[in-house]
């Protein structure tokens, strides 16, 4: 019994790490403009 408990315990820690992984890279992909950025972009773009 301890040892499936294990198997679970273990299983789910690397379930979660890839999950946050994946998410972690889409929001660094489509998320959020830091503002440096915006600043740059308001900038370039005629009033």
């Amino acid at each position: 019994m301890k040892e499936n408990t294990t198997l679970w315990i273990v299983t789910t820690i690397i379930a979660l790490h890839f999950v946050i992984g994946v998410g972690l890279l889409v929001y660094k992909i489509l998320g959020a403009k830091s503002p440096e950025k915006a600043e740059q972009q308001d900038e370039s773009t005629p009033s």
